[in-house]
């Protein structure tokens, strides 16, 4: 399976790591999956965490650009960050579809998975 384009140190990846207060950040714009706090190598090797961020660009896909990001924000404001419903669809995606990423190696347990922020 084919991934996107990865950015490292991105400078949008690094607002959000800040705006959540997260160690590390992969953000979805369009088809490339952008890191803050996060190596490429780091990212690759949470089949979790690709699994996740490939749904949101299924869902950017889906929706388009204007209606992803208009969804997306709109419902931060009503829900908060861990209940947007694109981020519950991502993690219930995460957990289908890991396997799909792990290249044939053993998924790594809940304590070697990134962490799913839980900001309002």
């Amino acid at each position: 399976m084919n991934l996107p384009r990865i950015v490292e140190n991105s400078p949008l990846a690094r607002i959000a790591r800040h705006k959540l207060k997260a160690h590390s950040v992969a953000m979805v714009l369009g088809n490339s999956i952008h890191l803050s706090g996060a190596t490429r190598e780091q990212f690759l090797t949470d089949p979790y965490w690709v699994a996740h961020e490939m749904e949101h660009i299924r869902q950017f896909q889906e929706h388009g650009r204007l209606g992803f990001l208009w969804r997306y924000l709109r419902d931060w404001v009503r829900h908060g960050y861990y209940n947007i419903p694109f981020e519950v669809q991502a993690r219930e995606a995460a957990e289908r579809n890991a396997p799909l990423y792990a290249h044939g190696l053993p998924l790594p347990g809940p304590d070697q998975r990134h962490p799913t922020p839980k900001v309002r």
